[in-house]
């Protein structure tokens, strides 16, 4: 058997995927039959968009299905070792970019969990596997997607 791609995150990040699970089984799922029976009603089904648009809805729901499905049956749960001296998943890094002091904060996650927006980065971008594995006061060096680099150092972990 193949090795399994393994997703990493955290315990909050595994039931709020069970929880998205729940919700597109018990709720997305029979609204959309719902809706594909409803359209059905409508007659004819090779000019019938409504019934087209619904079928197309059950299959990004029935694939959001499996994908957390598989990403939930392959969690790798990160356990917080009490560590706050290094960076790992699961971790708050407080850094400032050096020169300057305007600091920024991001819990380092599963790319499963990823939510920039929320300050939730996935372990996989560049900033965090710049990050992981380094210590409280270390200076980094960051790859920026455009070819250059930024310093940071690391104030601040929980």
């Amino acid at each position: 058997m193949e090795n399994q791609k393994q997703y990493p995150m955290t315990q909050e990040g595994f039931e709020k995927l069970e929880q998205e699970l729940e919700e597109l089984k018990t709720v997305k799922r029979p609204e959309v039959v719902e809706k594909i029976k409803v359209a059905r009603s409508f007659g004819d089904l090779s000019e019938n968009s409504e019934y087209d648009a619904a079928k197309d809805e059950q299959g990004f729901i029935e694939q959001d299905i499996q994908r957390i499905e598989t990403m939930l049956r392959h969690a790798l749960i990160i356990e917080d070792t009490g560590d706050n001296h290094v960076v790992q998943i699961g971790k708050t890094v407080t850094f400032v970019e050096l020169p300057g002091n305007d600091e920024e904060s991001y819990q380092i996650v599963g790319s499963a969990e990823a939510d920039a927006f929320n300050g939730k980065i996935s372990n996989e971008s560049p900033m965090a596997k710049s990050l992981i594995g380094k210590k409280l006061n270390e200076e980094v060096r960051v790859p920026l997607p455009n070819g250059a680099e930024i310093n940071v150092k690391i104030v601040d972990i929980k």
